[in-house]
């Protein structure tokens, strides 16, 4: 989480989410300062919940249609498995997939960082609400000693010294002292109202969170745009709602706290600790003159001592707890929270919602014809007979086969039963006929006569190519030769 600003500055993507137009329900422009207890800003808030909540169900819509189209259109498939866009389809399905991933990724990144800011805005909520609790319980204390036990002991003492004017002028001095305290004590202002205010906010905004970070629902664009409108002015906002509550300059003392601004409880404070002083030196004179005449002046005279010196430490506290550092501390740390790492993980999540959602689209749009080209190439090449000995996938299984047994076939050159030696061409028959001249030439020169029906197997040529209705015809025609070689054999 960032560090915590030496003074607060809004961050520039809240005054751009602030310019963002406001419109009501009655689509009429309005004021984008934040005023959530507005009619029209609640509207404008609403309006903007409505907006995202069409986005998304036209886009539900679209794509319902699409893949309702696409399932009750059937196309010719071999034709669409020929288009020269069909990897493009595959590829664009692949990388709308990786950027959905990346997009969801992104966008639980700026969930946790909207977390982690809000965590920090109720931490400091609660940690001012615990400094406003401790002055006012220090307050509390402090009048309440001094109403009750000191006015106790004032009590007796003037019954003891009722014999010596001075001494009871004494008494009536730090009376006067101890009223003046009480009297500044009053004039600070009553925390109360303000500690409890706090502490409500800080657990409407840990509930509100919950429920936020569970969900991601539709509400974290109307939770983006009024946290931003806070963001660039929070300070106009919390002079408005102090307003009759805290005076205006101790909320300006706490708000920019800088060496120019002058502490508004400087003079009571200083007041309180005069006085203090004032009674701490004559009941140090009491204890030293009155009680050898009065020894049972000594236990009332040292309890009020006690009770002053207990006022001074409350004093002091109530020193540091007033002084601005720390409740600026807690203000700046609570608006870096909110408007820095609240406001920006919004903005991801937002943006790369949207982006996941339109890549999620494409994916879906782009499978099912992916998938169909897929599954019409795999019928294509399911439909090689596995038989055929010049299937690739055929011979490829063969090779890893080497004890399947090799069928014999006209195109062979040998077999284990020597069927090559008895398939020699047969003998020309006897005729009167002339020979052909071709024929003649090719006896004058000592060669043997070339015979154009000679079956294939004793020319050692290759196949031709053939249909599967003729190679189904020749392999049954090759089973009935091998079976009648073989009975010549064994005869």
């Amino acid at each position: 989480m960032s560090s915590a600003p030496a003074d607060y500055t809004a961050p520039w993507w809240t005054y751009w989410l602030h310019n963002f137009p406001h419109i009501n329900l009655r689509f009429q422009p309005i004021d984008n300062n934040f005023q959530p207890e507005e009619e029209n800003y609640q509207q404008s808030l609403i309006f903007l919940g409505c907006v995202a909540a069409a986005g998304l169900g036209l886009n539900l819509l679209c794509l319902a249609i699409y893949l309702s189209c696409l399932c009750c259109c059937h196309k010719d498939e071999e034709e669409e498995s020929k288009k020269p866009n069909s990897c493009c389809v595959t590829w664009s399905a692949v990388a709308a997939g990786l950027i959905t991933c990346v997009a969801v990724g992104v966008g639980f990144y700026g969930n946790s960082e909207t977390n982690d800011g809000v965590y920090q805005l109720t931490y400091s909520l609660y940690n001012a609400n615990h400094t406003l609790g401790g002055v006012d319980s220090l307050v509390t204390g402090t009048m309440g000693s001094i109403k009750s036990g000191l006015h106790q002991h004032l009590a007796r003492l003037d019954e003891i010294f009722a014999t010596r004017g001075d001494y009871v002028q004494t008494l009536q001095f730090m009376q006067q002292m101890a009223d003046n305290v009480i009297k500044q004590l009053l004039g600070l202002p009553d925390w109360e109202d303000a500690k409890v205010d706090l502490a409500s906010i800080a657990d409407q905004t840990a509930n509100i969170e919950y429920y936020r970070w569970g969900s991601v629902s539709l509400r974290s664009p109307v939770l983006f745009q009024g946290t931003s409108d806070f963001c660039v002015s929070p300070d106009k906002y919390l002079m408005s709602q102090t307003k009759g509550v805290i005076s205006a300059d101790i909320v300006h003392y706490y708000l920019y706290c800088n060496q120019t601004l002058s502490n508004p409880f400087q003079q009571p404070l200083t007041i309180f600790q005069r006085s203090l002083t004032t009674m701490q030196i004559q009941i140090q004179g009491l204890l030293q003159f009155a009680v050898p005449l009065f020894p049972t002046a000594e236990r009332d005279l040292l309890g009020i001592q006690h009770l002053l010196n207990s006022s001074e430490a409350s004093l002091h506290q109530l020193t540091a707890l007033l002084d601005c550092r720390g409740l600026n501390k807690d203000y700046l740390d609570a608006m870096v929270g909110v408007c820095y790492d609240g406001v920006e993980g919004m903005l991801y999540l937002c943006l790369f919602s949207i982006l996941a959602a339109c890549a999620f689209t494409v994916m879906l749009c782009a499978i099912p014809r992916a998938w169909r080209q897929i599954a019409c190439r795999e019928r294509e090449y399911n439909d090689i007979d596995e038989e055929d000995p010049f299937n690739p996938r055929a011979r490829r299984a063969g090779s890893q086969n080497p004890n399947h047994t090799n069928m014999h076939s006209f195109c062979s050159y040998s077999s284990s039963m020597g069927s090559q030696n008895s398939l020699h061409p047969p003998a020309p028959a006897v005729s009167n006929t002339p020979m052909p001249e071709y024929m003649n030439q090719t006896a004058l020169f000592g060669g043997n006569p070339r015979y154009e029906n000679v079956p294939l197997i004793g020319r050692g040529s290759p196949p031709p190519s053939y249909s599967p209705t003729m190679r189904a015809t020749y392999l049954s025609m090759t089973e009935e030769q091998n079976r009648h070689f073989g009975n010549d054999f064994q005869a």
